[in-house]
């Protein structure tokens, strides 16, 4: 815990607790300081026929400066520490991406002509459409990029209205930011030893400002709605940035419990650092393998400090989004050999691209509709199979990087025996393509796995077994479709429930048939890095974990308090329930026993 709290504080009324998303697991007392972020209001109003021009001109002109400040900001990423510039780079870059796209600027242009506004309201407008297709997104990082957007239209808003940024250097030392929002390349030029931390009433887990939060190791809490209308600049402030908790105005024993508990974390960090270089053994010498789930190769440092054994999931579709081309062959062949070659001969399992529905390249927009329901229509492997020539390329590039370390394919969303035979003959056909074309080349075909996350997947997971060589279950999309519920909707997001008795009962069926079938079968979502579900994980029979690299850690502690037997007596008693609660009685009796 950073103390930061200082004398020349407002004085203390009533104690006032906030509850939002906790981003990244450190705590910190300090004082608020308030910076607006918002752009006040923006101005909207018609503009004759013949001052149309001078407005796109301003755009043009808005968007060009916009570009020239990504250009600094790109110069000063090199004052930054290595995981927080790698971030930052791919951010800006993205941004850039953005300030030039077709879709954007011709569409500002376009309002302007067509709608006769001014230069500002065709900004919002732009920004608006383009944001109304990421609104449905489900996956909470590809949601996540609808603050990019609105990034990118606050940037050429600022210029518009010629509004400055509030510079970091004169706030005053041990403060805890309080905004609206910040954006990610603010947050980057943070400085960490005078800033001790910060809110926002906005922002997600997975937003690019969460990620520099962590990558920062800056306690931070986003999503405090209204918390604006209760605070004041020089209030005492307690940042909990792994429970997602904001306190105003502490009094003595809640400072007295937050001193406790960073004297505990302190203790734990320790422990968890002389875990790294341990393996996962249960108490009765169950060996369990730790591996991590990334998406780019910034991702590789960390997973390999906190232990990983190899790369459980590497999710391929972000190579494919913010961009308004597709990736050529060679430019993932390259991704892919940076992450194979930084895993240093642990294994590598690719995700074929989960496109489609909800999250669509640019480039294919035009060619398909928005889906009535975008996680049941034309996504990740389905999609794979129609755009074959788009496929065609990934499996080439991931073919040509068995080269450089051991991998596996890994294919989404399979709900059938035909879907798997289809890609191997793809994988085939490209197989012996690339031969003839590079003859010198030893190319193999690496094992082939299907993740289980829909429901009819796991009820023929013993005819499946005989196509594929693995199974990875995804338990986040498993208990979606099982029980039809979209987290991401407030009004039925309490009603998601991995305990639930129909989602353990696809579990098991999973691993009972790859024990019949002698595969492989790891667990990759996120019950995967809750150290809460590893008693009930390993007593089903899981022996392979992936999970976001951060979690390892604590995970591995669980499961090398564990003793096989008694987990998997808990286990069958919790199968045995048809009520969820008492499941999750069952399992929180047995961790507080451990």
């Amino acid at each position: 815990m950073r103390s930061n709290h200082q004398n020349s504080v407002i004085e203390p009324d009533d104690e006032q607790r906030f509850d939002g998303i906790g981003v990244s697991g450190e705590i910190t007392v300090g004082t608020v300081h308030i910076i607006q972020s918002g752009l006040g209001q923006v101005p909207e109003y018609t503009v004759p026929s013949d001052e149309i021009p001078r407005e796109q001109r301003r755009v043009s002109k808005a968007i060009s400066k916009a570009q020239q400040q990504i250009t600094r900001l790109k110069v000063k990423t090199n004052t930054l520490n290595d995981t927080t510039a790698d971030e930052l780079r791919l951010l800006l870059d993205a941004h850039a991406a953005m300030l030039t796209s077709k879709r954007m600027v011709t569409g500002m242009q376009t309002i302007i002509a067509e709608r006769k506004i001014n230069a500002e309201a065709a900004v919002q407008a732009t920004v608006h459409e383009i944001a109304k297709g990421f609104t449905k997104v489900k996956d909470p990082y590809l949601s996540a990029r609808l603050q990019d957007i609105k990034d990118v239209g606050s940037r050429i808003l600022r210029q518009l209205m010629q509004t400055p940024y509030q510079a970091f250097s004169l706030i005053p030392q041990g403060s805890v930011l309080v905004t609206e929002e910040l954006s990610p390349a603010d947050t980057a030029l943070i400085d960490p030893r005078k800033i001790a931390g910060f809110v926002t009433q906005q922002g997600g887990s997975e937003s690019h400002t969460a990620i520099m939060a962590r990558s920062m190791n800056l306690p931070a809490v986003l999503g405090v709605y209204n918390l604006l209308n209760s605070v004041k600049s020089g209030q005492a402030i307690v940042v909990d940035g792994e429970l997602g908790r904001v306190i105003l105005n502490p009094n003595s024993v809640t400072l007295n419990e937050y001193s406790r508990k960073t004297e505990a974390r302190r203790r734990l960090n320790r422990q968890l650092a002389r875990l790294r270089s341990l393996p996962a053994v249960t108490q009765d010498k169950t060996r369990v393998s730790m591996q991590a789930n990334i998406e780019l190769a910034r991702d590789i440092e960390g997973a390999l400090n906190a232990g990983a054994e190899g790369i459980g999931l590497l999710r391929t579709e972000f190579m494919f989004l913010n961009r308004n081309t597709l990736p050529n062959e060679e430019e993932q062949y390259n991704l892919l050999k940076t992450i194979i070659k930084g895993m240093q001969g642990r294994p590598v399992t690719i995700r074929t691209f989960d496109l489609g529905g909800d999250k669509l390249p640019t480039a294919l927009d035009s060619k398909y509709a928005a889906s009535a329901n975008p996680m049941l229509g034309l996504r990740a492997v389905r999609l794979s199979i129609k755009e074959q020539k788009l496929f065609e390329v990934q499996l080439t590039a991931i073919l040509r990087a068995t080269a450089h370390g051991p991998i596996q394919i890994l294919l989404p969303m399979i709900s059938s025996v035909q879907q798997i035979r289809q890609v191997k003959h793809i994988i085939k056909r490209m197989t012996m393509r690339l031969k003839k074309r590079a003859p010198a080349l030893k190319i193999t075909i690496p094992p082939i796995g299907a993740m289980i996350e829909v429901p009819g997947a796991a009820l023929i997971a013993d005819s499946l077994a005989h196509e594929v060589d693995f199974f990875a279950i995804g338990t986040n999309d498993l208990t979606m479709y099982t029980l039809a519920i979209d987290r991401g909707d407030e009004q039925v997001a309490n009603l998601f429930n991995p305990l639930h008795p129909a989602v353990l009962r696809l579990i098991q069926i999973t691993l009972e048939a790859a024990r019949r079938n002698n595969k492989p079968v790891s667990v990759c979502g996120e019950i995967a890095g809750d150290p809460r579900f590893a008693p009930l994980l390993i007593g089903l029979g899981v022996r392979d974990f992936s999970m976001a690299w951060q979690s390892i850690p604590r995970v591995k502690q669980r499961i090398r308090a564990l003793t096989t037997g008694p987990a998997t007596r808990r286990a069958l008693a919790i199968l045995d329930q048809t009520d969820e609660d008492k499941v999750a009685v069952l399992l929180d009796d047995f961790n507080e026993g451990l």
